[in-house]
């Protein structure tokens, strides 16, 4: 496969003569022997990488890849859970000039299969447990490299594939290839609104930023010490955590997943500094009385919790970004005033506008409106939508600024807080989930006529799924559960099934799912919902009155 082209950058940027891997042999060479990371499974024994020794351990499978025909530009697919392999695969990419392709580890078969069909991915490196889903789902890719074990330490087999370590090759062969920081690094697949994810295209310039503005952005130090608990294949974990400690030279931590009884041991037993939460992460830490000594200066949040700093006496630093927009669009500032649960002021670094309903109409004070950011493409923000110029070219306004899909309110003195979702998106266990991916699944079940899919508040992972369906048919409601469990990751599979007559309507017929929020949030008996839906519907002008 040829080359693929590098994106075209402003004449003049921060990143010129730079990218990913030349970042990480520039820390290497300043501090060989420093820790950058430490693997800390639920069980057995820690491990621990110097600079130099990462950098040597992602030479060496950049020089594997190249061995089996990875070429610069060539898609490969990471799909792994939370593993110190996952970011030396990343960084062996980077090495090589080849295109790291995160997909998330909770995808089901059918989800894969896209993600790998529209990467067009030469290899997937994957874990046991995933390995006959993977090989099963994407039979065209070139190559499969399978772990050992899974993160969990659970040994399982790898089927057709390959040992990981068949990757590894001699670190000193790797091809040399020119400095580009318009190439492609990285594809992450994001939910929308469409019936598919999009893949977010980040340059090495994006990787750059996301470790130069978030390290800022978070006052980070070269002695901070950061904690990842988050899935590396987001953005939260990969930007705001361990590509700003490459970039300030500093050491991360690395979970599995998130674990509220073992927070504090760990964060003790390492000397934590810095940790980002959100969600069930965010009250975990408040349910629960700190140590006496611990080392955390600050925790980065979705809003701003003052709690953290009465109760725990570690300062937070609230947020708001996407991946597309590779950092924090909206940042709080430690040294002026917020407001609890705000998320902050427009970043310097962007352009930020919040307008009405018309697209161009600054709201007032107090008013809540349509969020756009604006920044350089492939630079600051992400460089396109992977195969679909015309979703690229439509999330953006003929002056460059890009529609976020979120609603926020803009007070007074100026701060930012977070209102709604614009984009029917729902928030599961810290789970991005498109509204639309679950209905396009539920639609092609036999005997559905229509669905609506709208989040439900729960105490653990701040929303779920519950599916209104219209339709006939016997075990409709059964049917409907099982072909979600089949098709879709297990986050995104509704924990509720409701068979109704009707659905509740707003002007111009649109499925009024505000009405479908509120019952299943406030409960009631939905026979006398559906009641009211059928009025509601009569009176409609624009409805179907049948």
């Amino acid at each position: 496969m040829a080359p693929r082209p590098s994106y075209p950058l402003p004449a003049f940027h921060p990143f010129l003569g730079m990218d990913a891997w030349s970042l990480l042999a520039d820390r290497t060479a300043r501090a060989p022997q420093s820790r950058l990371l430490t693997w800390q499974p639920f069980e057995g024994d820690r491990r621990e990488w110097t600079y130099a020794q990462f950098r040597r351990d992602a030479a060496s499978v950049a020089a594997g890849l190249s061995a089996r025909g990875v070429r610069r530009g060539d898609r490969v697919i990471i799909h792994l859970e939370n593993c110190p392999e996952f970011l030396v695969a990343w960084f062996a990419c980077a090495a090589l000039g080849a295109v790291a392709v995160t997909t998330n580890a909770r995808s089901a078969a059918d989800e894969f299969a896209y993600f790998a069909a529209d990467s067009e991915a030469v290899g997937v490196i994957t874990q046991p447990r995933f390995a006959a889903m993977v090989a099963g789902s994407a039979p065209q890719v070139e190559w499969l490299a399978v772990l050992d074990e899974d993160p969990a330490g659970d040994r399982g087999g790898r089927g057709d594939g390959d040992p990981w370590t068949s990757l590894f090759g001699d670190p000193d062969s790797v091809p040399a290839r020119p400095v580009d920081p318009g190439a492609p690094m990285s594809v992450q697949y994001t939910s929308g609104t469409t019936s598919r994810p999009k893949g977010v295209v980040w340059t090495h310039a994006n990787a750059l930023w996301a470790g130069r503005l978030n390290s800022t952005h978070e006052h980070m130090r070269s002695d901070d010490c950061h904690l990842i608990t988050m899935p590396l294949f987001h953005a939260n974990a990969f930007a705001y955590s361990f590509l700003p400690t490459l970039w300030m030279g500093a050491r991360a931590v690395l979970l599995p997943k998130w674990s509220t009884s073992r927070f504090w041991d760990v964060s003790v037993d390492h000397g934590c500094t810095w940790a980002s939460l959100m969600g069930l992460s965010m009250r975990a830490v408040l349910s629960i009385d700190p140590p006496a000594q611990h080392s955390y200066r600050w925790f980065g949040t979705a809003a701003a919790l003052p709690e953290y700093e009465e109760r725990l006496g570690v300062r937070s630093i609230s947020w708001w970004g996407m991946t597309e927009t590779v950092s924090h669009g909206i940042v709080s500032d430690p040294s002026s005033p917020t407001r609890p649960g705000a998320v902050g002021r427009p970043a310097p670094e962007y352009g930020i506008r919040v307008v009405g309903d018309d697209g161009i109409t600054a709201v007032g004070p107090d008013e809540t409106g349509d969020l756009w950011i604006r920044g350089v493409p492939g630079v600051s923000m992400f460089a396109e939508y992977l195969n679909q110029p015309d979703a690229t070219a439509d999330s953006h306004d003929p002056d460059g600024w890009f529609r976020t899909g979120d609603l926020v309110t803009v007070h007074a003195d100026g701060v930012i807080s977070f209102a709604d979702r614009a984009k029917d998106m729902l928030r599961v266990g810290g789970e991005n989930v498109a509204a639309s991916e679950i209905e396009r699944v539920i639609a092609e079940v036999a005997g559905v006529q229509e669905s609506a899919v709208v989040a439900a508040p729960d105490q653990k992972l701040d929303e779920i799924p519950v599916a209104f369906v219209v339709g006939v048919g016997p075990d409709l409601a059964d049917r409907v559960a099982q072909a979600c469990r089949d098709r879709l990751a297990d986050f995104k599979v509704p924990r509720r099934v409701e068979v109704v007559s009707a659905l509740p309507r707003s002007t111009i017929s649109k499925v009024n799912k505000a009405v479908l929020k509120r019952f299943v949030a406030d409960g009631g008996a939905l026979a006398d919902a559906e009641a009211s839906w059928a009025a509601a519907a009569a009176l409609d002008p624009s409805g179907d009155a049948g």
